[in-house]
């Protein structure tokens, strides 16, 4: 039987952010704190999707939850606001690190923001184990960006990124091709590195009825939830759903999140069968999945390499149809092909959507053995033991 540990988590997400970085972090914590082991929390107060930060007094059960940034004004531009959060979380984590390390047996940072533990690890106590988590590779996502500004970015993402991956004892990362990028790219020891592909965090609980007059079931309602940024190439999505809407017989299109870009389109769209809502509280995302006739998991041509979005466990063990929009060969086309998982096309073309939509539709597929396999390859059983063995 392991020992119970004294663990600190590094990461601006956490509870209540409604993101799905906010919410692994949070059900890990929950987690390993179920299991008997000390849990502290350095983060930042919730800021997400608005990108304003809210002063946040609220605990988590017996978990020791440390916050910075009540003061800290983003900018509406993407890059500059990323840039603050980087910075002024390196500085609240530089402040505090020592203090909270105290009897501390594991330190885990999750990746990204990267910039806090790399700066912060030349003061860690080499007899505590660094386990880093890694939701993203920020260099993948930065290499797409062209011009002299970008590729310094890029420099720069690489230098600290390879520093904290070689920083850690053990990486443990949510995909399997994000691995082998991390392995070729930064020149890694494979031996120290592990993958655990993002765990459920619904269970079988009653459905509540709160969203019965937002999505009725006499349509087919064709949702997008979650955050909205530049990963799913929402402008695109906005097209493609305005498409569907027009050549798709009885079907009405959902955007439910929140943030700039959400605001953004909602504004520009003037579909009576596209709407928008916020996203939805946890309670409700049961029921969410439930009326949606098939959810879509969009990502933005060419950054699939090394992502497997964390929703994905959820939207397949609630026993909702869902099509995965993403690159050839990618991760999440490769495991779906796998697992006979439905469905994931690598076209972006409004025509070969629209046509795999009505497809889906009309397809009838075994839900409760794609709930079963989703139980059995995203279970966070086995990643409390990665971090704990």
């Amino acid at each position: 039987m392991n020992k119970l540990k004294k663990i600190l988590i590094l990461s601006p997400f956490f509870y209540p952010e409604p993101i799905s970085t906010g919410k692994f972090n949070t059900d890990f914590a929950k987690k390993l704190q179920e299991e008997g082991h000390q849990v502290t929390v350095l983060c930042s107060h919730p800021f997400y999707p608005e990108w304003k930060t809210k002063f946040s007094s609220e605990t988590l059960e017996d978990i020791k939850i440390v916050r910075g940034g009540e003061k800290i004004k983003y900018s509406k531009k993407v890059s500059l606001r990323r840039l603050v959060l980087e910075l002024w979380y390196a500085y609240f984590i530089l402040k505090n690190i020592k203090k909270y390390q105290k009897h501390i047996d594991i330190i885990i940072p999750i990746f990204p923001p990267s910039l806090a533990f790399c700066l912060a690890s030349f003061f860690i106590k080499k007899e505590v184990k660094k386990i880093g988590i890694i939701h993203d590779l920020q260099i993948i996502y930065s290499l797409q960006k062209k011009g002299f500004f970008s590729n310094l970015i890029s420099f720069f993402i690489k230098k600290v990124e390879k520093f904290c991956f070689k920083s850690c004892d053990k990486l443990i990362f949510l995909s399997d091709e994000m691995k082998k990028e991390a392995v070729n790219i930064y020149s890694i020891r494979k031996e120290k590195c592990e993958v655990q592909y993002p765990f459920t965090s619904i269970n079988d609980i009653s459905i509540s009825d709160n969203l019965k007059n937002i999505l009725p079931k006499n349509q087919h309602n064709i949702v997008y939830s979650g955050a909205l940024g530049e990963k799913q190439n929402p402008h695109e999505l906005l097209k493609v759903f305005a498409f569907i809407s027009k050549n798709t017989p009885n079907t009405v299109c959902y955007f439910f999140s929140q943030g700039p870009i959400f605001e953004e389109l909602k504004k520009i769209n003037n579909n009576k069968k596209i709407h928008f809502y916020p996203l939805v509280k946890k309670e409700d995302i049961q029921e969410l999945y439930s009326r949606s006739s098939i959810q879509i998991v969009p990502q933005l041509p060419n950054t699939s390499n090394g992502s497997l979005p964390s929703k994905i466990p959820n939207i397949l063990v609630s026993g909702t149809k869902v099509l995965v929009i993403t690159d050839k060969n990618s991760e999440l086309e490769l495991l779906f092909k796998k697992y006979n998982l439905q469905k994931v096309i690598t076209s972006w073309d409004k025509r070969v959507i629209e046509l795999s939509i009505r497809e889906l539709l009309d397809q009838k597929i075994d839900l409760n053995t794609q709930k079963t396999i989703a139980q059995k390859l995203f279970n966070i059983n086995s990643l409390i033991g990665k971090v704990i063995s």
